[in-house]
């Protein structure tokens, strides 16, 4: 398959010297049209389809999709639109929320371990473990609540963290679970204009809580704390793509892409029949017959 012209500029594979201000948060590579984009998705939504079904019936590599992003930078819609094409089962989404006590009592990967694709199948993450280098970062006071011993909260505390998941990742990654991180980003300007629409359009008023606005006091912090997570965790086994999200037309299109080029990489296939296989069909033909 040639590559797409949508992905390589957005990957980071090696997060040494990474900056996020190299990446704009409006480009769209040249591409213009929303149309064009929406036809590209619609044919990229039938390939994806069709090598979903081939991992689904192969069974040996499993696919683990992650989204972070700032509030409404469109995780949930690019997510619905991306995946409208595949078998419900081979995919499972999961959503991570504030912790509850039980995954308080437990390290930091306890909860999304468990949740991670059985082999044939797309695990997406929406949020995921590095929230624990993100808003816990922003926010100091939640990780008072994880009832860590003292001794082990230092000033490194965030390298060791970066530490511990790039060892967890390299783990999955030989162990069959391919990892494609997206963090899309979102303007300020942009986050603001769909904020209001959000509390404009009363269809729109559930998404928006006051929590949401309050947030954005810590924007500078959380755009030190993206760059900061990219720069140590990206790798050539597991990395991120810093996809624009300012229009959410050429987010889902480059999202796709990325997702397609990594499962072609696989050059998947359906199982083959052996000899013992054709001789229980040919049974069964004489059995139906």
């Amino acid at each position: 398959m040639k590559p797409s012209p949508f992905v390589k500029p957005y990957c980071v594979t090696a997060g040494k010297g990474f900056r996020l201000k190299d990446f704009a948060p409006d480009d769209t590579a040249g591409l213009h049209s929303k149309e064009k984009a929406e036809e590209l998705l619609r044919h990229g939504v039938t390939r994806l389809s069709e090598l979903q079904e081939e991992l689904y019936a192969q069974g040996r590599w499993s696919l683990l999709l992650i989204f972070q992003a700032m509030d409404a930078a469109g995780k949930d819609g690019t997510i619905k639109h991306v995946m409208s094409g595949v078998n419900p089962q081979g995919c499972e989404v999961v959503s991570f929320k504030v912790p509850s006590s039980q995954e308080l009592d437990h390290d930091f990967l306890w909860r999304t371990t468990r949740r991670l694709p059985e082999r044939g199948r797309i695990g997406i993450f929406n949020r995921s473990y590095y929230e624990e280098t993100l808003v816990v970062r922003v926010h100091p006071e939640l990780l008072a609540r994880q009832k860590l011993p003292p001794p082990l909260v230092t000033k490194d505390i965030w390298k060791e963290r970066f530490a511990d998941i790039n060892a967890f990742e390299r783990y999955l990654s030989r162990n069959g679970v391919l990892i494609r991180k997206f963090f899309l980003q979102l303007s300020r300007k942009e986050q603001k204009k769909r904020f209001l629409a959000r509390l404009d359009v009363p269809e729109k008023n559930w998404k928006f809580s006051l929590a949401d606005a309050q947030e954005r006091q810590h924007w500078p912090a959380y755009m030190a704390a993206y760059e900061d997570m990219i720069r140590h965790t990206a790798t050539e086994h597991a990395p991120w793509y810093v996809v624009p999200a300012d229009h959410k037309w050429f987010t889902r299109l480059v999202v796709a892409e990325a997702i397609i080029e990594t499962l072609d990489s696989l050059r998947l296939g359906y199982p083959k029949v052996d000899e013992a296989k054709r001789k229980e069909l040919a049974a069964a033909r004489r059995t139906l017959d």
